[in-house]
């Protein structure tokens, strides 16, 4: 079993729930990949389990750097209920893979209150050569503004979607440097 990575208590229905949402976020991947999205998908419910918003990456198919999945979902979210403040609809985020550096910027100035993901930045960074552009500490950082953090959570099902979209051939974007 995988030792799962979180800045705070977290319930074993949360983690059945979290769990449940992942994989079949991971489920819905490989359909968003196989229509061109690139390899991640971002899910936001609010407090009763209500669906806000659900989008996959789409940096390839817009020419955009940052429409990432989890930025993609929080701005679809935001227009959805009509403010750039998310935070007093305490909504949870669930994303397949762990947020890079720009997506957790994005995640904490959205109010977005609890962020669920399944495979850490390491493993995507060794199975894809993607660069996360990771910073250590950010559990921490978020755990003082009041953010949940939790992940590695059923991370061999994304694993297998990530290694999937590279076998593909399909897009690795990152700047030329």
């Amino acid at each position: 079993m995988n030792t799962i990575l979180t800045n705070g208590p977290v319930s074993a229905q949360q983690l059945e729930n979290a769990a449940h949402i992942l994989l079949s976020l991971q489920q819905e991947l490989r359909t968003c990949i196989a229509q061109g999205s690139g390899p991640f998908l971002a899910a936001i419910y609010d407090e009763k389990g209500n669906l806000i918003s659900k989008t996959a990456n789409s940096v390839v198919a817009q020419n955009c750097s940052h429409c990432h999945a989890e930025m993609n979902a929080i701005k679809q979210a935001e227009e959805k209920l009509r403010t750039f403040d998310l935070a007093p609809h305490r909504l949870r985020l669930y994303v397949t893979s762990e947020p890079c550096l720009m997506c957790l910027g994005g995640i904490l100035w959205s109010g977005i209150r609890e962020v669920y993901f399944g495979v850490p930045s390491k493993r995507v960074e060794e199975i894809t050569g993607f660069d996360e552009g990771f910073g250590t500490g950010w559990m921490e950082e978020f755990k003082k503004r009041g953010i949940l953090a939790c992940g590695n959570i059923e991370p061999q099902a994304g694993e297998e979607v990530l290694a999937a979209y590279v076998q593909a051939g399909k897009r690795i974007y990152k700047p030329s440097r």
